[in-house]
């Protein structure tokens, strides 16, 4: 609980004392998950997958570490475009949490034919971390 109070008055001295930095770290992150969307729309994982860090993590129904094993989870729940759907990010949030790290939530939505599962949708939480100054995904927990 002390983490996370430090956490909130960490994050309220970042914004108020930062304020253009803020904006660009805010414009830069939506800027990567707008990516994201557009190389998952055009049913491109590996694309999609890039601005995953090489150890990163990724929390679902089952833990997979490393960008190799979530491409993998990824190439394994989506098979094929049809299963992929059209994706959408709304009600994202993006807060600094220190000099080279971002929090994310947000919500995940796929549109697809019921012959292939039909909608589905869900939250998810990143933790990004500004690595060799590119924004990367270090954790990302979605359910």
């Amino acid at each position: 609980m002390r983490t996370f109070i430090a956490l909130l008055l960490t994050l309220g001295f970042v914004f108020s004392n930062h304020p253009a930095r803020a904006a660009d770290v805010e414009e830069d992150i939506r800027d990567l998950l707008t990516n994201q969307v557009d190389a998952w729309n055009r049913g491109n994982l590996e694309e999609f997958i890039k601005p995953y860090a090489e150890d990163c993590i990724f929390v679902g129904k089952k833990v997979a570490k490393g960008r190799k094993e979530v491409l993998a989870r990824y190439k394994t729940l989506y098979p094929t475009t049809a299963v992929m759907g059209k994706l959408t990010f709304r009600n994202l949030e993006v807060r600094e949490a220190g000099e080279h790290i971002a929090l994310v939530t947000g919500e995940w939505r796929l549109e697809r034919p019921a012959s292939v599962g039909g909608d589905t949708g869900g939250l998810f939480s990143l933790v990004i971390k500004d690595i060799d100054d590119e924004w990367r995904i270090v954790l990302d927990h979605t359910s």
